[in-house]
């Protein structure tokens, strides 16, 4: 079962802040910003556990940054960019912005 994904209108600026303020979920804003669904287990490079991993999406989710739905035994992840772009215009950019220009401390989680 895959928890809440917060309508448009729920998601708060607290809360993706929050989700976008660890460097492993800013490594996996980073991949998701380049389009697409990823499963889940190929996002970062770095061996996670499963459960970890679990946190860091529900986080996401929660927040409203992603969007996560079963698909056959695997989960697919993409990234909630027009409902970011809508409720938040100009935020998203400025962070991927800001990881593009500093990197090191989401290099190593980077794919």
């Amino acid at each position: 079962m895959i928890g809440h994904h917060p309508d448009r209108d729920q998601i708060k600026l607290e809360n993706v802040l929050t989700a976008l303020g660890n460097p492993m979920r800013l490594a996996v804003v980073r991949v998701l910003a380049g389009g697409g669904e990823h499963p889940c287990g190929t996002v970062l490079s770095k061996e996670i556990s499963k459960s970890t991993l679990t946190h860091h999406w529900r986080v996401l989710r929660d927040a409203g940054v992603i969007w996560q739905r079963p698909s056959g035994r695997a989960h697919l992840l993409s990234l909630r960019r027009e409902d970011l772009d809508e409720r938040f215009p100009g935020l998203l950019d400025a962070v991927l912005h800001g990881v593009r220009t500093d990197p090191d401390s989401i290099d190593q989680y980077a794919p």
